[in-house]
């Protein structure tokens, strides 16, 4: 049995390191995917930093693509952020369209708060949202040299398909798509 003295732990007697104080590690929060209005302020924030991210791995305004915060709330797409710690470090929506597609929109998360299961909660999340609302294809587009994203889409069934509009004539884009029928 171990025993919690401060910020420290006492090894047991019997384990290899008896007698051993520790740091105690401190705990790890779960992401917190909750609906987040496009209005927060951590959302512009957030997609700021995603433009200048994008801006920074050499694509030109044109071949940038991501919705406004205005655009996000006149399209309606369903918005979703990630907390940590009640700090919001991640966002994504999906933006429902005809004939049973819906297509992710702004899915970025803060590079200091990546590997801790920011994203597969949003996508999580999207997904559900997307299959209650009778979405029976999810597709995206993303950039040629964002090959992190891709290999995170393709774990979440995400497959490459041909370009789609307004993507088609863009050299820079990724266009996936995943089957949630």
């Amino acid at each position: 049995m171990r025993a919690l003295c401060g910020d420290y732990v006492d090894c047991a007697q019997g384990d290899d390191m008896a007698g051993v104080r520790l740091p105690r590690l401190s705990t790890v929060s779960e992401p917190v995917v909750a609906v987040v209005s496009v209005r927060h302020p951590g959302v512009a924030e957030l997609i700021d930093a995603l433009t200048i991210e994008l801006a920074g791995g050499g694509y030109t305004e044109e071949e940038t693509f991501g919705y406004s915060a205005e655009q996000l709330e006149a399209s309606g797409v369903h918005l979703v952020g990630a907390s940590l710690d009640e700090e919001l470090v991640g966002i994504g929506g999906v933006e429902l369209q005809a004939d049973g597609l819906g297509e992710l929109k702004r899915f970025y998360v803060d590079p200091a708060h990546r590997g801790r299961g920011v994203a597969d909660a949003m996508m999580s999340a999207l997904v559900e949202y997307a299959t209650a609302h009778g979405v029976t294809t999810l597709r995206l587009e993303t950039g040629d040299q964002q090959r992190a994203a891709q290999g995170f889409y393709a774990r979440h069934g995400f497959e490459v398909v041909d370009r789609f509009p307004p993507y088609v004539d863009s050299a820079t884009s990724v266009c996936m798509s995943r089957s949630l029928a």
